[in-house]
């Protein structure tokens, strides 16, 4: 009998920094790695074509060699993991800094077993007071769309690292059918210098309860980062969690579970979204009054210091 399930594979691991050749190797071999575990679909670490690779501030020429790193999305890079996906028969979610009109974006592409696009997706939430993120575009849109399995087909959407700390995005992609969210990540979770511990980890554990759908995470691997990716079952039950080194965590989504739990709780049918329309004005109030520009330079501030 064929399985109602989604496994997913969180690729842990340390890149090569800006050296896009030698990171698409190693991700290659950590994808085939996770199609001999059976996984259904492949998630990398964020921005893994340039290994989240940042710049000097203020250094211009450091900067435009590393806006000079985007690659297209029909470039050899992607086009590669579409055909190891046919290859393998097995979902890839490729990350990497996306050459785009103006400044890149930071991009996800989901690509089914049959090597075909299933979604591209642009981080919206960028974090614009640092490098390398402010020399990017942000996203506009939410995406979600059909993974297929060994046994089933898979609702899945996508957000990237800072995206989960808003809850409006993971919400989103469950009002878009998502059963299932994958978020590649960079930088350290579990956050000690300001002693807010595995906050962050309770945080995406709430993002999969409250809406209802299956959330794992990845992120790359000790000592680039502090790795701790995590997997989280509809009901909040730990589906995965990696220490700090290199490897292939699988996370296994039950569909069936993930479908009939969502039947008994109904959650969504008692929203009032007519009360809710604070929550698309774009005016800023109290208490977070303080504006765009003075919030980034205090945020360079408090990095600095």
């Amino acid at each position: 009998m064929e399985r109602s399930g989604l496994r997913v594979a969180l690729l842990q691991m340390v890149s090569n920094g800006p050296a896009i050749e030698a990171n698409a190797a190693k991700g290659e071999d950590f994808c085939r790695r996770a199609a001999n575990q059976g996984a259904d679909l492949a998630l990398f670490p964020e921005m893994w074509s340039i290994g989240y690779s940042k710049y000097p501030e203020g250094d211009k020429a450091a900067r435009s060699a590393w806006l000079n790193l985007a690659v297209p999305r029909d470039g050899a890079f992607v086009q590669r993991f579409r055909r190891l996906a046919r290859e393998l028969r097995m979902g890839i979610a490729i990350t990497y800094l996306e050459a785009h009109t103006g400044l890149p974006r930071d991009s996800v592409t989901i690509i089914g077993p049959d090597g075909a696009d299933v979604f591209t997706y642009a981080k919206v939430h960028i974090c614009a007071w640092d490098s390398p993120e402010e020399s990017l575009t942000p996203g506009n849109d939410f995406c979600v769309g059909d993974v297929r399995t060994r046994g089933d087909t898979a609702k899945v959407g996508a957000m990237i690292c800072f995206d989960r700390e808003f809850p409006e995005s993971a919400r989103l992609l469950m009002l878009k059918g998502a059963e299932v969210i994958v978020v590649p990540c960079a930088g350290d979770i579990i956050d000690e210098r300001e002693q807010i511990g595995d906050i962050r980890i309770a945080q995406f554990r709430s993002r999969a309860f409250e809406n209802a759908v299956g959330a794992a995470m990845v992120n790359y691997a000790a000592p680039q980062s502090d790795g701790r990716s995590i997997a989280f079952d509809v009901n909040g039950a730990s589906l995965a969690a990696a220490g700090s080194e290199e490897g292939v965590f699988i996370a296994e989504f039950d569909l069936a579970h993930i479908r009939e739990w969502r039947r008994i709780e109904r959650s969504n049918i008692w929203r009032r979204p007519e009360t809710y329309g604070a929550l698309s004005d774009p005016a800023i109030s109290d208490p977070l009054a303080q504006s765009r520009a003075e919030t980034i330079a205090e945020e360079k501030r408090r990095q600095k210091s």
